[in-house]
């Protein structure tokens, strides 16, 4: 990375930091479809190995953290890029507490709404995925990042599509349940539409981010 020119240790504990954000994202994805097919057997590996990647994500930002101080590391950028890692770490951290939440609470999901329920969590897992590639070109070819970013706007925007089109459908009357259950889903729906507009705001920020290094 560019910007760690000077340090190949932050450079290797930045990465596998984005690292691990990532397969972070692509085990909640896997927890949610596990939960929607019953497959609670992988649902609980789901959710065993999204702790792991959560606190090895806690751990890296940390160390990271130390590194830009204690060794006096780019202290022009340095707030930034702490504000940066802190944002993206509270990416993993609400994709595991989604998924403890949907073990405690245990929500019954209507088979009308399976498809939507993928389609929201693969689309919001795009915007994650996007997201890391945009905080990797930052720190590489910042001049490409207001173009990538709208990649994670795009899905950001087609999640929101997706989580309104299943609170309409849960509302709607047209399917059997109590309201006290539709509250239910619609809370859910949340929680998965909230972790997009995560991404978008990170996204804010490494466009602005971004601007302030070429300018």
């Amino acid at each position: 990375m560019v910007l760690f020119k000077t340090s190949t240790k932050i450079i290797q504990q930045v990465e596998d930091f984005f690292g691990n954000v990532e397969q972070g994202a692509l085990t909640f994805k896997r927890g949610v479809l596990n939960y929607l097919d019953n497959n609670r057997s992988g649902f609980r590996d789901n959710i065993e190995s999204i702790v792991v990647f959560e606190r090895k994500a806690d751990d890296i930002r940390r160390s990271v953290e130390s590194n830009l101080y204690q060794r006096s590391l780019l202290p022009q950028h340095r707030g930034d890029i702490l504000k940066l890692i802190d944002s993206i770490d509270d990416i993993v951290d609400m994709s595991k507490e989604i998924l403890f939440q949907f073990d405690v609470e245990n929500p019954t999901i209507p088979e009308e709404l399976h498809s939507d329920y993928r389609k929201l969590t693969s689309v919001t897992v795009s915007s994650i995925e996007n997201l890391m590639h945009v905080a990797r070109l930052f720190f590489t070819e910042p001049s490409k990042v207001r173009d990538a970013v709208h990649r994670v706007y795009s899905c950001e925007k087609e999640a929101d599509k997706l989580a309104l089109k299943i609170k309409r459908n849960v509302f709607s009357g047209n399917l059997n349940i109590d309201l006290s259950e539709k509250f239910h889903l619609r809370y859910f729906t949340l929680h998965i539409e909230n972790l997009s507009d995560l991404t978008e705001d990170v996204a804010d920020l490494l466009n602005i981010m971004a601007i302030k290094r070429i300018v």
